[in-house]
């Protein structure tokens, strides 16, 4: 690991590399390895290793392991490696020190298993998770984890939680979030747009000052999403829309037409441009065939429209 703070090394588009099986359903770490190595090679900024669309949820504490160390020795120091930390706080506890021994830079610290808690109940999990390990850790905002923006400013002061990730898409809710934690607590945090498939709204989070954005797109066309990245950070709207509107707004519309599409179709993806990481475990399931043929087409669209600039 470098010595460096984990928030200053986040600077540039954000991979979540699938977790790659073979095809008896165990992990694939071969495999898994040349895809973060294809992913730091295209110019991935950050690895964040064994999170949503690396099936956090269906990776038992030994294969997480191994998966973050795989990574862990892939990136060599190049580009952080941040791994997936969940469950109730025993268990995410837990697999945070896992990914600490495994070599890991930082947490992202995924919602607690099932309950929905308090914001009380939510404060005292994640400051107990922070205070478990040395790593720096970003907290992810979706589904039943769901922040005031006073509870925000009070996981602002809690030693190494250093970002917020939004993964709920409530941009009055994240507005009011940054102002209070801009207000409050001066260091501030860093923000993500944390949304599937995030360059859709990409444009819209960048009004509020949110830049930084995981993208599930860079694991099978990653040109396409640096190419998009490029447009938003400097400017060029015109690229961007035209990417939304050829690309990313038709993968979002067949995302949608299946539930666990936002993982099982980005595995289909890298499958179809040459790396057979297998499928997905259950409770998710492959995307159908028609599904399949539509991702081909706008995939190709994707590099169409990049060949025209």
């Amino acid at each position: 690991m470098t010595s460096a703070p984990l928030a200053a090394r986040l600077d540039g588009l954000l991979f979540f590399p699938v977790t790659a099986y073979a095809p008896d359903g165990s992990v694939d770490l071969d495999v898994y390895r040349t895809h973060v190595r294809r992913g730091i090679e295209a110019g991935a900024a950050a690895v964040f290793a064994c999170c949503g669309t690396g099936e956090f949820h269906a990776l038992t504490p030994e294969e997480f392991r191994d998966c973050v160390a795989a990574a862990v020795e892939v990136a060599a120091g190049r580009v952080p490696v941040v791994a997936g930390a969940g469950y109730g706080t025993a268990l995410a506890t837990r697999y945070a020190r896992i990914a600490e021994e495994a070599g890991a830079d930082g947490l992202l610290a995924m919602p607690p298993y099932l309950v929905v808690a308090g914001q009380e109940g939510l404060l005292r999990h994640y400051r107990e998770l922070a205070a478990a390990t040395s790593l720096d850790m970003i907290v992810y905002q979706r589904d039943n984890a769901v922040f005031a923006p006073s509870t925000v400013v009070e996981l602002a002061r809690t030693d190494r939680i250093v970002g917020f990730k939004d993964g709920l898409g409530d941009l009055d809710r994240m507005q009011r979030i940054i102002s209070a934690v801009r207000t409050e607590v001066p260091e501030g945090l860093l923000y993500f747009n944390g949304l599937p498939t995030a360059e859709l709204t990409g444009l819209a989070y960048r009004g509020i000052g949110v830049h930084l954005y995981s993208s599930a797109v860079f694991c099978f066309a990653p040109e396409i999403a640096l190419a998009f990245h490029k447009a938003l950070n400097s400017g060029d709207d015109v690229t961007a829309n035209r990417l939304v509107d050829v690309f990313y707004r038709p993968l979002v519309e067949l995302r949608n037409e299946g539930a666990g599409y936002a993982v099982s179709l980005v595995k289909a993806g890298v499958r179809m441009r040459g790396l057979d990481v297998g499928g997905v475990r259950p409770p998710l399931h492959e995307p159908d065939d028609a599904h399949v043929a539509r991702l081909a087409r706008l995939i190709d669209d994707g590099y169409a429209l990049l060949a025209e600039n």
